[in-house]
């Protein structure tokens, strides 16, 4: 540990918001991964911001993560600052029909407030497993809906640490991306336009796209939901099935045999052997139909 690059980050933070050589397996959904050299956890955006100077400053990398819902990382660990927006960045505010919340608030937290306030149009992320900032970065979606229906602004941190806000028509969202993405922006915070409705068919909304998740995907083991973006005209579950991959097993990694489209950790999985299967999974895809599927889960270190 370099004593004097930790005391400027304990400076902005305090100790006891900068964590030395911290599992990683305890903050990722795949509950798998080695140890990063410092986790941060900031609460407020100027101190992402100062944050992520000294972290420059001192040419040390770093990594925004929130819930960990779409992240390996190495058995190796990372060699940098994790610096988690999530527990320390959560509030969440209605006024009317707008919903203003931070980047690091949960998508089901989210859905539960419209639910309360008998605003509708979150529904479709009440299941999603991560954090509202990491969905805007990567505009998620789930059962016809996308982050793009409902956001009207939002503000992030750009390269040179100044606060921009961008509206909808500026935010440039597509499948499973952003400007936020493609510009290395950090999300920091969101405002969202829902709509009024009926709170009893609003919940009844939920409860059904839980029964179809329930029902449909591998819940009950450490994922990071869906591996693979789906390939345009295809569907990554179907092609990984018609593969005959359906259960392959790597190690403790396997392709779920109640949804194709998931690879989970069914015990003692290490990154390496979800890596070594996600690697396995697309290239017989690829040889069975000739699609090349990409990725949806982020890979951190060294693999």
């Amino acid at each position: 540990m370099n004593q004097d690059f930790y005391k400027a980050l304990a400076h902005i933070l305090t100790e006891e918001r900068v964590l030395t050589d911290e599992p990683m397996k305890n903050h990722t959904t795949f509950r798998v991964g080695g140890k990063a050299d410092y986790y941060a956890i900031p609460e407020t955006k100027e101190e992402i911001r100062d944050t992520v100077r000294v972290c420059r400053e001192w040419s040390v990398p770093f990594y925004i993560i929130g819930n960990g819902s779409n992240l390996l990382v190495s058995d190796k660990g990372y060699r940098g600052v994790m610096i988690q927006i999530c527990r320390g960045m959560n509030e969440i505010t209605i006024e009317g029909r707008t919903l203003t919340a931070q980047a690091g608030a949960l998508l089901s937290s989210i859905a539960g407030r419209a639910l309360e306030a008998g605003l509708t149009g979150f529904e479709f992320a009440a299941g999603i497993p991560g954090t509202l900032g990491g969905a805007c970065v990567m505009n998620a979606g789930a059962y016809g809906g996308e982050m793009k229906d409902v956001l009207r602004y939002v503000t992030v941190l750009t390269k040179d640490g100044e606060f921009l806000t961008l509206g909808k028509d500026e935010l440039e969202l597509g499948y499973r991306t952003s400007i936020i993405a493609r510009e290395g922006y950090i999300a920091l915070e969101a405002v969202i336009d829902l709509k009024e409705g009926c709170t009893d068919e609003i919940k009844a909304r939920m409860d059904e796209l839980k029964e179809r998740r329930v029902s449909k995907q591998p819940l009950e083991y450490p994922s990071a939901g869906s591996t693979f973006k789906r390939p345009e005209g295809y569907f990554a579950g179907k092609l990984i099935e018609e593969a005959g991959l359906r259960g392959y097993s790597v190690g403790g990694a396997q392709v779920s045999e109640k949804h194709c489209g998931f690879v989970i950790n069914k015990g003692g999985a290490t990154a390496s052997d979800i890596m070594a299967l996600i690697t396995e999974v697309a290239d017989r895809v690829e040889r069975q139909s000739g699609v090349r599927m990409e990725p949806e889960v982020k890979r951190l270190g060294e693999f």
